[in-house]
């Protein structure tokens, strides 16, 4: 479900961004607006990061090899992390570069009136992909607040997204004001204070962004409720007495490896340890909501210490 809702919205995303890159960067043509230019940077480089995510997507999929054992789930972190990188060095740093030049080197504005109407334009196409991240979002968030949905989401795609269609609306709105107050004063330096601040949003989310999917790629373990529900459904098995340790690793956003050691009653068979191990796997899976690689291994506990259970 989240590969797919991903997926709608990075299509969306990217049909809106192109279409609107284009008319901004024809208003910049006609008006010579800094701001425009910026915002015109900005569209195409999140169509470009879109397509990345679409790439990703795609690469992911392919089926594990003797170099690759546990597969390539992680290419969609890692693609998510160069949209940031594209985000702030495409995006944002051109943006103030393109604003400071234009207050260094002040020139004069025509035809205001056209970029104004495309940045109008623009927040309504703008509006529709947003909507349609939130939607596809709304699906997979289970109660999460908008923030802790970006910061503990596994699929990076969504996330993405709503960051990219927010920061796109606020910069829209940014040159908006910039262009506006050009219009009204006769002052260019608006515009180019509007570029500047289109860069610094720009730069905030970029970073933003490549906090969270560096962790991903890092390795992420479940929330300490899904622990629970884990360490729950591997005790619920009669023969097993104890949890000594658990380990938990995102492969990516699909899939997740469960390593943990357990002990079992001094009395079982081999057979019955068996037993055990496979009514706690098939346990274990109904309890998590993605594909699960589980390797548990039998021990005696014998009063000593161990780390406590975490994610």
């Amino acid at each position: 479900m989240s590969a797919e809702s991903g997926t709608r919205a990075i299509i969306a995303a990217l049909l809106a961004n192109l279409g609107i890159a284009i008319t901004k960067f024809l208003a910049f043509l006609v008006s010579g607006s800094s701001s425009m230019l910026a915002e015109s940077v900005h569209s195409l480089a999140d169509s470009g990061n879109q397509l990345l995510l679409l790439v990703g997507g795609r690469r992911s999929r392919r089926s594990a090899t003797p170099e690759h054992p546990f597969g390539y789930g992680r290419e969609r972190y890692l693609y998510a992390f160069v949209v940031s990188i594209v985000l702030f060095s495409v995006g944002g740093l051109f943006s103030v570069y393109e604003g400071i030049h234009k207050i260094r080197h002040p020139e004069e504005l025509t035809n205001l009136l056209v970029p104004i109407v495309v940045l109008l334009v623009a927040i309504a196409l703008e509006s529709f992909s947003l909507r349609t991240a939130v939607v596809e979002s709304n699906k997979v968030r289970r109660g999460q607040t908008w923030v802790q949905f970006v910061r503990r989401a596994k699929a990076p795609e969504l996330p993405v997204v709503l960051l990219e269609d927010v920061g796109a609306l606020v910069g829209l709105v940014l040159a908006l004001v910039g262009v506006g107050l050009a219009a009204v004063t006769g002052a260019s330096i608006w515009d180019g204070l509007g570029s500047i601040a289109i860069g610094l949003l720009l730069m905030v989310i970029a970073v933003v962004l490549g906090i969270e999917t560096k962790s991903l790629l890092l390795g992420e373990g479940v929330s300490p409720a899904e622990v629970e529900a884990i360490t729950a459904a591997v005790l619920g098995v009669e023969t097993i007495e104890r949890l000594i340790h658990l380990k938990t690793l995102f492969l990516g956003p699909d899939e997740l490896l469960v390593a943990a050691k357990i002990s079992l009653r001094p009395d079982v068979s081999v057979a019955e340890v068996a037993a055990a191990i496979n009514e706690a796997e098939v346990r274990v899976r109904a309890a998590v909501v993605v594909g699960t690689i589980i390797y548990l291994e039998p021990d005696v506990f014998a009063g000593r210490t161990e780390p406590a259970p975490d994610a």
